[in-house]
């Protein structure tokens, strides 16, 4: 913007130690330039356009400084490390867990029978792989139905609590949170999310109703390291 009220200030800049052309820039913007409770438009506007200046060989975002005042415009994570432990009913020792493998080509009974054989074997809890979704040979729903039959009937046979991560990712925002009511109708304890490839509006809807029906939220960070891999280009995360 041309009006001197919004514009970002550069601040203080300082050399990256043992480099002779890195620089570290701190920049500051008025709040009023972010939409409250918006990641997409903090965002859109902090890293939105500028990794595309030509005058730039290479850019990378190491921190963002946050005031308190705009950070409780956002409900955080619905839940914690605490209250996972709560709904297993385990403390004092690590959870533990794993992803189910192969991840692509087993039939959703098969895939059920796996989570069954790792719950009942001792796991804690079992996950989704990040691109486990709908597909032909394993639709959404029929996954959902077996996964919740093999965690039943493995709580049954252990008297423990158990769970099971169930990738809600999905194509659209409504078919998305078609999965996470589904999921919660089932009476399982967490659904996950692929944040970045999903989008962080949907993953922000998706937080909200997980905050409010009481369902833990597991985020995969599918696509990171298209971001944050190169040291000198990126995202820091």
């Amino acid at each position: 913007t041309s009006l001197d009220r919004y514009k970002g200030r550069c601040y203080h800049i300082e050399p990256v130690a043992g480099e002779e052309s890195q620089f570290i820039a701190y920049v500051a913007y008025p709040l009023d330039l972010f939409e409250e409770g918006s990641v997409t438009n903090m965002f859109t506007s902090i890293v939105g356009n500028v990794f595309g200046f030509k005058a730039l060989r290479a850019l990378r975002l190491e921190d963002l400084r946050i005031p308190t005042a705009y950070v409780k415009t956002f409900q955080g994570p619905p839940h914690g490390i605490q209250v996972e432990r709560d709904k297993l009913n385990k403390y004092g020792r690590p959870l533990l867990g794993c992803t189910i493998k192969p991840k692509l080509g087993l039939s959703a009974k098969n895939y059920g029978r796996a989570v069954y054989e790792c719950l009942r074997g001792g796991l804690d809890f079992t996950k989704d792989d990040e691109n486990v979704n709908s597909q032909p040979f394993m639709r959404w729903r029929d996954r959902f139905l077996f996964c919740a039959e093999a965690l039943y009937k493995a709580q049954a046979e252990t008297g423990e609590i158990k769970g099971h991560y169930l990738n809600a990712t999905a194509g659209t925002c409504e078919e998305m949170m078609k999965r996470a009511v589904f999921a919660r109708e089932l009476g399982v304890p967490i659904v996950m999310h692929d944040y970045l490839t999903g989008g962080f509006t949907a993953n922000t809807s998706l937080a909200h109703y997980c905050r409010d029906n009481g369902l833990l939220l597991h985020i995969h960070r599918a696509m990171h390291a298209v971001i944050d891999r190169q040291k000198n280009h990126g995202i820091h995360f």
